[in-house]
């Protein structure tokens, strides 16, 4: 007998269904590569995830808001069938405190300091003299996220308390001016580089904590430079686990000095910008195709 046709199952949310520009090029892709695939918003009931040879986790978007339950939902959901990224990874990127693991392993990242709720902190040394971000450990989108120049250390105050009060464990860092320049992210498919873009800043306005703020402003295609692409390696192979991931962003930031820095290591739900790159549509569709047939019967 000859393999049955995969089965997979491409992890969303309720506002992944409306708005991931993704979803559809790669459930289409799938089909075209003789593969069953069906987006299934991770919260929806009666999923019957056995069922599935494989689900690939793309586009869970409110995870940050319900981080308990979406971490109780990978760790069940990777009992009854293959879970990429795998429910370790996935638990370990969802809260940033994953910079200090990267800082430790001679990772360049953006420098970082953090509260924990319940500890007291003192105001200067936390926020420094010069301008800074504060946000939750837990974030996805720039949410509960502001930057505060240095006159307005008060408000900054008030924003980590803010956090600390909501039992939120936070995050401090200097806003790094060169940001302005544009943010890189870069994508990686099965560890392998992909492509990369280039985006607009989101913090374009200090003091403002605004939610409603377009995550991925000015999206435009880019040529990473060699060092970019060397510390976005560094950055994949310090994540502890014995796994390659099978997609990855790494979002790096140039520094004063204009070495680029990790800003942050998406391994859970990151747009991966397919849309603008097809031929990393195909390298992901061609991963997932792949890996679903080394495990369907």
């Amino acid at each position: 007998m000859g393999r049955g046709m995969s089965r997979v199952a491409i992890v969303t949310s309720e506002a992944g269904m409306t708005w991931d520009a993704d979803l559809q090029l790669i459930l289409d892709g799938l089909r075209a590569n003789g593969v069953s695939a069906t987006a299934v918003p991770w919260d929806a009931p009666d999923v019957r995830w056995h069922s599935f040879d494989l689900a690939v986790i793309r586009s869970t978007w409110d995870y940050a808001e319900r981080v308990d339950a979406y971490l109780t939902w990978a760790d069940g959901t990777a009992r009854l069938t293959s879970l990429w990224n795998p429910a370790p990874m996935v638990r370990w990127s969802s809260d940033k405190r994953y910079l200090a693991d990267l800082a430790e392993r001679g990772v360049a990242v953006v420098p970082t300091r953090f509260v924990e709720p319940g500890s007291s902190f003192d105001a200067k040394a936390l926020l420094g003299a010069g301008a800074v971000v504060v946000k939750p450990v837990v974030s996805a989108g720039a949410l509960d996220t502001a930057r505060y120049e240095p006159d307005q250390r008060a408000d900054a105050e008030r924003h980590v308390r803010m956090l600390l009060d909501q039992d939120r464990a936070v995050m401090v860092q200097p806003y790094l001016r060169l940001v302005e320049e544009g943010e890189r992210a870069l994508v990686f498919i099965s560890g392998t580089f992909s492509h990369a873009i280039r985006k607009g800043p989101v913090l374009t306005e200090s003091g403002v904590l605004d939610n409603e703020r377009a995550p991925h402003p000015d999206v435009t295609p880019y040529q990473p430079t060699d060092d970019e692409i060397a510390v976005a390696r560094a950055a994949l192979a310090a994540v502890p686990s014995p796994d390659t991931p099978l997609f990855a962003r790494v979002d790096l930031v140039l520094d004063e000095a204009r070495r680029p820095v990790v800003m942050e290591l998406e391994l859970i739900e990151p747009n991966l910008f397919l849309q603008h790159h097809p031929k990393g549509l195909t390298r992901l569709v061609d991963a997932i195709t792949a890996k679903a047939r080394t495990l369907t019967p």
